[in-house]
């Protein structure tokens, strides 16, 4: 049993969704399915029940899962301890499902770089830095939320979104010509659901409403395939492999971009913080050549 193995239980425990967790984790689908089954033989009890219309806990999971996680908040407290006693400065950051490869040794010459192990909804992570549990977080912001938790941010990636659609068609679509899902989980989707009605309302696409989390993973294919049309992919979903009847089609007038923050504290009085943000976003600022929410934060 390893800690990496408890941490993919608690991802799928919360998600209900091995798509989802795996994505969330950023490992292949397969490979997460392979350790849960490696930690319910070593456990020896089944922690997930599996059927074609999900993924449920079973009685011994769900009674393990608080004891998972103290463990793992137990893991995070040595680490932090033995950063001290080694004298170096620790800084801890939250993100949602992109972060640079490289993010750890960016931040090597500030501080020790403790990454977050709850992956939660952006809107989520803001909070958490503004509440002082996380010192920086990595998460979409609009400028209102910026202001409104005092929160300050500068640009460390973003994604340009694309379609989806049945069939081997590759062209460009028109954002026009788009559908784009809002999910009825305000808890989950905020951020999303935000952005994506605002894009709707700026370009002419159209909003079709779920319930089910098909913003991203298997459910958002299913949705594809019943639509028929091209379908707005969200940032969860950039990189998955689609399966051979879909495709990804460019989204033109406009290009929809999803800018990624880096955010900490306007009252923040940590040297080590400060030189982290600096280390983390070294090179040039990306130009952004696509359409942008009216309070996005890099809105020429």
């Amino acid at each position: 049993m390893e800690l990496r193995q408890l941490k993919y239980f608690v991802a799928v425990a919360e998600e209900l969704h091995f798509g989802r967790a795996a994505e969330r984790l950023l490992i292949a689908g397969p490979s997460l399915s392979q350790q849960i089954k490696a930690l319910e033989r070593d456990l020896g009890v089944v922690l997930f029940e599996r059927n074609r219309r999900g993924v449920a806990l079973t009685q011994a999971g769900a009674n393990l899962l608080p004891h998972t996680k103290a463990l793992l908040e137990q893991a995070d407290d040595l680490q932090r301890r033995a950063g001290r006693l080694a004298g170096t400065e620790q800084v801890r950051l939250g993100y949602v499902n992109w972060r640079p490869a490289d993010l750890r040794s960016r931040a090597a010459p500030a501080a020790e770089l403790i990454i977050d192990t709850w992956v939660v909804p952006s809107h989520a992570q803001a909070s958490r830095v503004a509440e002082g549990s996380l010192d920086l977080a990595i998460c979409w912001i609009r400028k209102q939320d910026l202001d409104r938790m005092d929160l300050a941010s500068r640009l460390l990636g973003f994604d340009r979104l694309h379609a989806v659609s049945v069939g081997e068609d590759e062209r460009p679509v028109r954002a026009a010509d788009v559908l784009v899902p809002v999910d009825d989980d305000e808890t989950s989707w905020s951020s999303w659901n935000a952005y994506a009605e605002e894009f709707a309302e700026h370009t002419g696409a159209t909003v079709v409403r779920i319930s089910d989390g098909g913003i991203t993973g298997e459910a958002f294919v299913d949705h594809v395939r019943r639509l028929r049309r091209p379908v707005l992919n969200s940032p969860k979903g950039q990189e998955v492999l689609l399966p051979p009847d879909l495709v990804r089609r460019p989204i033109v007038d406009p290009s929809p971009l999803w800018t990624w923050s880096l955010v900490w504290r306007r009252a923040e009085v940590r040297r080590s913080v400060f030189d982290t943000v600096e280390a983390v976003m070294r090179g040039p600022a990306s130009e952004l050549d696509g359409w942008l929410p009216a309070d996005d934060p890099y809105r020429p």
